[in-house]
């Protein structure tokens, strides 16, 4: 039978599946040697089960893309055999842009592929209208990258509190930066000509929690962020729960037994208003701790021996602590990592908050693993986590 010109055509379906298996190969390999690495070609494959000669493939690839290199002289085993040559993470070249939109500031910063901030800045914010402070981030991250020769930027990353709409880029609402349907995707893409994605806060800390924190091989992941804004993010199986348009997450108005702050929603006791920087700042005026403008000034006062400041961090411990033991009852998680303040710099509020959720559960409580730079990983790990899932999609730009 003659073949027709439709009749040459491959269909449709089996192109789109091997792209698939492609792009997976391809990050599964890069995972690989994200954790393994400096590591050799035959134990990649052994490590993912993928043939030696897949690897080999995929890993020209990824060299060719400036993501992987090898990393020292060809190793031989016991003098015989085929030369070893360790491949590692070319952590040299790219960065990706991180922006954490925060309350009373953003923060601006740049990332290697190890998740490592290599520069950063905060930005405070003059006015908090959406364009404003976009365009402020945007200017931010032109400045350290001129300040860093020789880095590339693969892409921005932009982590924010409230109900953020993943698939679109978008801000559905946050309350207390006012911000409704603010397309950041677009604005921000507009402003430096580099792919933008835009994700929750904690959503993307719970990303970067499994690439490079405690959490990495945990088979399921729970992230409770406490700051101005109180939410939440839960992984299995290395894939986060969004839910639809990417509302989940929300635990702002969970009840506290015993609550005594208004909240806006009309309520009283919701779990924001109970933990919020703003209340935790405001009682420790109230209680006469000198100088609590911001919560570092608190956790400044009780490193400084103010028992009335130590007191009310260890109390907000224990709060938070009850919001993960519930969440865990619901979950019931491998790993439950908390950003929180108190928690992040004093043993007696990690005790606090290990004790108030739950006996027998400390072992999978944890602090965050970047104490230092928790705000500047949030945003970078949302570019990150985009890079680690579909490395084959990487194509620098410049801005």
């Amino acid at each position: 039978m003659p073949r027709t010109a439709a009749s040459t055509l491959a269909s449709p379906a089996p192109r789109a599946a091997g792209s698939d298996r492609l792009r997976t190969s391809a990050s599964v390999v890069l995972r690989c040697v994200l954790e393994h690495g400096p590591v050799a070609r035959s134990t990649v494959a052994r490590l993912t089960g993928l043939s030696p000669a897949s690897v080999t493939e995929h890993c020209a690839r990824l060299a060719g893309l400036g993501l992987i290199r090898e990393s020292a002289a060809p190793r031989r085993s016991n003098g015989v055999g085929r030369p070893h040559v360790p491949l590692d993470l070319d952590d040299t070249g790219f960065v990706v842009c991180g922006v954490h939109v925060a309350v009373p500031y953003t923060t601006v910063a740049l990332l290697d592929l190890r998740g490592r901030v290599v520069a950063r800045r905060e930005l405070k914010h003059e006015r908090t209208e959406p364009g404003r402070v976009l365009a402020r981030a945007a200017e931010g991250l032109a400045e350290l990258l001129a300040a860093a020769p020789g880095r590339r930027p693969l892409g921005v990353g932009v982590a924010v509190g409230g109900w953020v709409d993943r698939a679109t880029g978008s801000v559905v609402e946050h309350e207390l930066l006012g911000w409704r349907e603010v397309p950041v995707r677009e604005l921000l893409g507009a402003r430096t000509g580099l792919p933008v994605h835009v994700d929750g806060h904690a959503r993307a800390l719970v990303n970067g929690e499994r690439l490079f924190g405690r959490a990495r091989g945990s088979a399921s992941v729970l992230h409770l962020f406490v700051g101005n804004v109180v939410d939440a993010a839960f992984a299995t199986h290395d894939e986060v729960h969004h839910g639809p348009r990417s509302a989940a997450g929300a635990i702002a108005h969970l009840p506290v037994p015993g609550g005594t702050e208004p909240c806006p929603c009309g309520r009283t006791g919701c779990l924001q208003v109970e933990l919020s920087e703003r209340t935790l700042c405001r009682r420790a005026r109230a209680a006469g701790v000198t100088g609590s403008a911001g919560p570092m000034d608190v956790v400044a006062a009780a490193a400084a021996g103010d028992a009335t400041a130590r007191r009310l961090l260890v109390e907000r411990a224990g709060t938070t602590g009850r919001a993960a033991g519930l969440l865990l009852d619901v979950l019931n998680p491998e790993t439950v990592v908390v950003t929180e303040v108190g928690v992040i710099h004093f043993e007696d509020c990690l005790a606090a908050l290990r004790e108030a959720a739950g006996k027998g559960r400390a072992a999978v409580v944890l602090p965050t693993s970047f104490p230092d730079s928790v705000l500047a990983v949030a945003g970078g790990s949302v570019a990150l986590d985009v890079l680690f899932r579909d490395p084959l999609s990487a194509s620098p730009e410049a801005i």
